[in-house]
């Protein structure tokens, strides 16, 4: 199967898999491909506009008993990091100049 993926910006790509892929499949191929964070990926098919798992649980669901088939077009979003993964990533200070 060949699928059309969007990002965030609008941005479109091209994913091959296989007729028998599952969600894990398709988002292993995402990350191989665009190097995104495979465990972030929520992945909705625009037919029906939910996503296509709600938990890592459901990674082993064929695609195309989510609907997915050749050509379809698939929305790619990301779960927000933790709290506290990103407490110490963005520090924000004021430069010595401007504080007195």
């Amino acid at each position: 199967m060949r699928l059309v993926v969007e990002n965030l910006t609008g941005t479109l790509f091209y994913i091959q898999v296989g007729n028998d892929a599952t969600l894990a499949d398709l988002k292993r191929e995402i990350e191989a491909q665009q190097e995104l964070p495979f465990h972030r990926l929520i992945l909705m098919l625009d037919t029906n506009h939910t996503p296509l798992m709600t938990s890592t649980d459901e990674d082993g669901v064929l695609l195309m008993d989510c609907g997915v088939k050749d050509g379809s077009h698939i929305y790619l979003f990301f779960n927000p990091l933790d709290d506290a993964s990103t407490q110490d990533q963005f520090v924000f200070s004021w430069p010595d100049s401007l504080l007195g």
